[in-house]
């Protein structure tokens, strides 16, 4: 397949490219500033763009088979998750191309909570990131409105941290999935494999998926 990966210098990207081309995979990795291509796999190809500019987003990922997503705004500007969905989806509207967006897991409903989503569960989250947990939910309804890009959206598990690679979750659609105790949690390695088995097998369309252990 031809991947076109956004914020791929990022902790989610670098991972889901490096995925991408143990798997055989041919990855463009995208990133704003061309300084970090340095710090890109060297077996990919480097590219300067911006997934928030329409342009940008159809110069790369025309022709391709797949865009993957992996952008993370800087605080104070988390809205931005908006713009960029929303650039995302014009961008490769009448393409053909395929859209997967790494997003966030606060609209997620919480097991036995009686309907209480992540983002109103102080287990799960914390006030330093409900700016971003508000703008991954408003990010979510823009893919949403959305009906002439074959889009999916991965909401993480709501613990999502470096570690190993495993090659083994479990899926889901709105609620989080907990283990045993109670806990929610992926690997971002493993959250990368996620992405390449929803890429190379579709199962999700112009839905929200989940994934944890």
């Amino acid at each position: 397949m031809r991947i076109t990966v956004f914020g791929a210098a990022g902790s989610v990207g670098a991972r889901v490219v490096a995925e991408a081309l143990s798997r055989g995979h041919e990855v463009t990795a995208v990133v704003r500033d061309p300084a970090r291509f340095p710090s890109l796999h060297p077996g990919a190809h480097p590219q300067v763009g911006d997934a928030a500019h329409v342009e940008d987003v159809t110069r790369l990922g025309t022709g391709q088979d797949l865009v993957i997503s992996a952008t993370r705004p800087p605080t104070a500007r988390e809205h931005d998750l908006v713009t960029t969905a929303k650039a995302l989806l014009a961008g490769l509207a009448g393409t053909g191309v395929r859209l997967l967006l790494v997003g966030g897991a606060a609209g997620l409903t919480v097991p036995g909570s009686g309907g209480r989503t992540v983002l109103d569960d102080p287990r799960f989250m914390s006030d330093a990131y409900r700016d971003i947990a508000l703008a991954c939910n408003a990010q979510l309804e823009a893919c949403r409105a959305e009906t002439g890009v074959d889009w999916a959206y991965l909401s993480p598990a709501a613990v999502l941290a470096p570690g190993e690679r495993t090659g083994v979750y479990r899926l889901g659609a709105d609620e989080l999935l907990l283990d045993a105790e109670g806990n929610s949690a992926i690997s971002m390695e493993d959250l990368a494999v996620v992405l390449l088995d929803e890429a190379e097998r579709p199962g999700h369309h112009r839905v929200r998926f989940t994934a944890a252990y």
